[in-house]
């Protein structure tokens, strides 16, 4: 489990959608009020989802081969099936220049409330799926799985909180790198999300295959 959880988170954070406009958000008026928004949203809703997990299984793991088992690791075999044709077809279909978001023309305007949804929006529910998936195997009598529980929301909002970070502590050089940062991704941004969706989606299918057959 530690180790899904780590893959999963690491995907999760790196995506580009929600890196580009957390960096829009920081560069707007209020941007470290619009960006702590954004990351408590971001954290919460990950938080939320484990705690639902935990509330359904009581925080004790299904038996081994149980039909509860079972079906959790055939929603994660499905996840990272669903990815893998997602990463494939944005692969294979031919590119279309499109301009920015219609919503970054009033980001300098926009509230708390509106960064707060706008992570809700963007969180990459898929990866976010797999994670509660994983969850569904955590023993809560056990330090470790608190822990790696943790570690995964965190570890999946760790490049949002650098980024708010390093505003607050240098904000004229943190507009500058990250709005560089901000052209690259944007630049990259369809690799990005082919490499992540087949590296993840791959990633799944074959942990949940040797689960299924082990």
């Amino acid at each position: 489990m530690v180790l899904d959880l780590l893959v999963i988170g690491t995907a999760i954070t790196l995506g580009p959608l929600h890196n580009s406009a957390f960096i829009l958000l920081l560069s707007s008026r209020r941007g470290v009020r619009q960006g702590l928004a954004f990351l408590l949203s971001w954290l919460a809703n990950l938080i939320v989802v484990i705690a639902c997990v935990v509330l359904l299984t009581g925080g004790q793991p299904p038996a081994r081969h149980s039909v509860p088992s079972t079906a959790t690791i055939a929603v994660k075999l499905a996840i990272g099936l669903a990815l893998v044709l997602y990463g494939a077809h944005r692969r294979h279909r031919p590119p279309h220049p499109h301009g920015p978001p219609r919503w970054t023309a009033r980001i300098d305007n926009a509230s708390p409330t509106t960064a707060a949804g706008l992570a809700w929006l963007l969180q990459p529910w898929a990866m976010v799926g797999a994670g509660a998936a994983t969850a569904v195997d955590a023993d809560l009598s056990t330090l470790t799985d608190w822990l790696a529980l943790t570690g995964y929301c965190l570890l999946a909002t760790l490049s949002l909180i650098i980024m708010e970070m390093y505003t607050v502590w240098a904000p004229t050089t943190a507009k500058t790198r990250l709005n560089a940062l901000r052209s690259w991704l944007e630049q990259h941004q369809e690799q990005l999300i082919v490499t992540l969706s087949l590296l993840l989606g791959l990633y799944l299918m074959a942990r949940s295959i040797y689960q299924l057959v082990a």
